[in-house]
């Protein structure tokens, strides 16, 4: 495939979520599981006229039941500190149940308007109350998830690449792990560098070097990763190795200029448009 930086520009892509992006539904199930039956019990207390005095009767054989407290306001901890505007006092909450004071947490189930849950006609069924909670809570790992996704998409590329040439792959390579899986030497800028991808050659002992990144915003940093990748890639050149920077994102259509400028100084840079015309068979070495 011809260079061609107005190609590049005007292919990158607007969202590269998978469908295992949304939900982590093997974690959201897991975790609901794990306190499944403790908000069973607390199923009995749905709709009781007399909730203060149902739930002290609960807790005295069923202490297990705090620990599903904290999840029903979406939060983790299995202690926690409030802080009081009124009393302006923290008080403490343990929710293994080793308390032993069902007026405590009775008084947390008012305090934090937990007890509108138990009111009649509010909810029917606590565990999938509780589902509904994991599953926003496993938004949050979104963040994570979206931090990962473009190594993982070139990954499968790379992956796939590398089966049907014969070659060596290894994610996360640093110089260390590559000397002593490959008895190649590589002189980096950074100590503590760690390149998404290597791939090697057991026939000619070459080695191609992979970064990949995905930029949805703007901001300096993508001028900063320009500089940085152009300076990389000469430290590479002198050392007969190739690196191959693999970027997506409209965020770049903020930085046209830095990235035109490594474009042009670069010998490889792609986007996944151009892995998904072939262009890493244009690598073959």
């Amino acid at each position: 495939m011809k260079k061609d930086f107005n190609t590049l520009i005007t292919t990158f892509k607007s969202s590269i979520k998978t469908w295992d992006y949304f939900v982590n539904w093997k974690k959201v199930f897991a975790n609901s599981s794990d306190l499944e039956i403790a908000l069973n019990k607390l199923n009995y207390l749905l709709g009781k006229e007399n909730l203060k005095e149902e739930f002290k009767k609960l807790y005295k054989t069923n202490p297990d039941i705090v620990e599903a407290l904290p999840v029903l306001l979406a939060v983790r901890e299995n202690t926690l500190e409030v802080f009081d505007k009124v009393t302006k006092n923290s008080e403490f909450f343990d929710f293994s149940g080793r308390d032993q004071n069902p007026d405590k947490y009775f008084k947390f189930l008012e305090k934090s308007g937990l007890i509108q849950l138990f009111k009649k006609d509010k909810i029917k069924n606590l565990v999938d109350y509780v589902i509904g909670v994991e599953v926003g809570l496993d938004s949050n790992g979104r963040k994570n998830r979206g931090g990962t996704l473009m190594e993982e998409i070139v990954g499968a590329f790379i992956s796939e690449f590398c089966k049907s040439n014969g070659y060596e792959c290894l994610a996360q390579a640093r110089a260390t792990s590559i000397k002593s899986k490959w008895g190649v030497d590589i002189k980096v800028d950074k100590s503590e560098r760690s390149f998404d991808f290597a791939v090697y050659n057991t026939e000619n002992k070459k080695i191609k070097l992979f970064e990949t990144n995905f930029y949805n915003g703007g901001g300096s940093k993508l001028k900063a990763v320009c500089g940085e990748f152009k300076s990389l890639y000469d430290e590479l050149k002198k050392q007969n190795i190739d690196f191959i920077w693999i970027t997506d994102g409209l965020g770049w259509h903020t930085a046209q200029r830095p990235l035109e400028e490594t474009y042009n100084h670069n010998k490889y840079i792609f986007n996944l448009n151009m892995l998904e015309a072939g262009i890493l068979n244009e690598l073959k070495w």
